[in-house]
Order: C-alpha cells, then structure tokens, then sequence
C-alpha cells in the first residue's frame, strides 16, 4: 500500500491538501496533517502536488 509521508514540521495546517485529495486520505490534525486512511491511498499526488511548503515529499509503500 501506498500512503503520503508527512513532515509535521513543515506542515502549516493549511488543509490544500486535505482538499486536493481524491481519496480522502488525509484530515486537519491539532498541529498538522494526519493520515486518516492510509489504505485508501491511491498514489497519484495530488497532496504533495497541492503543499505549498513541501511538507508532503513522497509517497511510500508500505
């Protein structure tokens, strides 16, 4: 399985890509981004496509 990997200090909880996300893998957490369904991934992008600051760098497998 693939899912986005987060880096939760430069995340800014600007939600694009919570927005961006086709699957609904992502949510708004207290302090950034979280995984809610990982195993929805579908790997296309999107999220790391929509993060102004990069904090989405890659999409891994599991």
């Amino acid at each position: 399985m693939s899912h986005p990997v987060i880096n939760t200090d430069e995340c800014v909880s600007c939600g694009a890509c919570v927005e961006a996300c086709p699957a609904d893998v992502l949510e708004l957490g207290d302090e950034a981004v979280e995984i809610s369904d990982a195993d929805s991934c579908v790997g296309c992008g999107a999220c790391m496509d929509a993060c102004p600051t990069g904090a989405i760098s890659e999409i891994a497998d599991e």
